[in-house]
């Protein structure tokens, strides 16, 4: 019955859309907009993905090479580079997370104006309220998409960390305390991918679903 309503709702709404002064090929351009742009997100996250591990083997081959006394100015100067790579791919993540951010919050407000433009006010309240619903799931996952970029920042900076203490680790000839630095870089590297893959993943499911599916979950 409550499907059957918001069915009905819908179908509401595209005729209310067609007045005068409404625009329903607005909201079809704001999902379109945000589609594109979760596109953009994951493919941005998946470059910064393969930049940080190609770091990492960077840094494991320069660790190797220092290890063997092939100590040399140009394997610690490509290294930084690398990482330099890493950090520009880091801050085009967050300009598509911002991107993307925008784009969500201009679909939901499109949803809202559209619905608020009802003349029924069962099926307007029914409507609000599972925008509402799928507004406050989805804000909760930028938050986390946040963070876990925010968590890519520090692990870049912990690498650049071990590039420097590297040279002087070579030169004490004792790589115990490098080796466990390392090791805390490589693990986290899964977890905060896979944190920022919720993001792409929900963003997805926001964009397939109806809105007459919204007030199920």
């Amino acid at each position: 019955m409550f499907k059957r309503t918001l069915f009905v709702a819908l179908i509401a709404l595209t005729l209310t859309s067609c007045w005068k002064d409404k625009s329903p090929e607005d909201l079809i351009r704001l999902k379109d907009k945000f589609k594109s742009q979760v596109d953009d997100f994951e493919n941005k996250k998946e470059t910064a993905n393969k930049n940080v591990n190609k770091g990492l083997e960077s840094l494991n081959a320069l660790k190797s090479a220092l290890e063997d006394t092939k100590n040399e100015d140009k394997e610690f100067a490509k290294v930084y580079g690398d990482w330099e790579k890493v950090d520009r791919r880091v801050n085009n993540l967050n300009k598509e997370y911002e991107d993307l951010k925008e784009k969500a919050s201009n679909l939901f407000t499109a949803m809202e104006t559209q619905t608020n433009s009802l003349s029924d006010e069962k099926s307007k309240k029914t409507l609000l309220g599972a925008i509402e619903k799928a507004r406050t799931k989805y804000n909760a996952t930028l938050a986390n998409t946040s963070t876990a970029i925010e968590k890519l920042r520090l692990l870049h900076g912990d690498a650049v960390e071990v590039v420097k203490a590297l040279e002087v680790a070579a030169a004490l000839n004792s790589f115990d305390n490098i080796n466990d630095q390392m090791k805390s870089i490589e693990g986290r590297v899964d977890g905060i991918m896979q944190e920022l893959n919720v993001a792409v993943v929900e963003s997805k499911k926001l964009y397939e679903k109806k809105i007459t599916e919204l007030g199920e979950e």
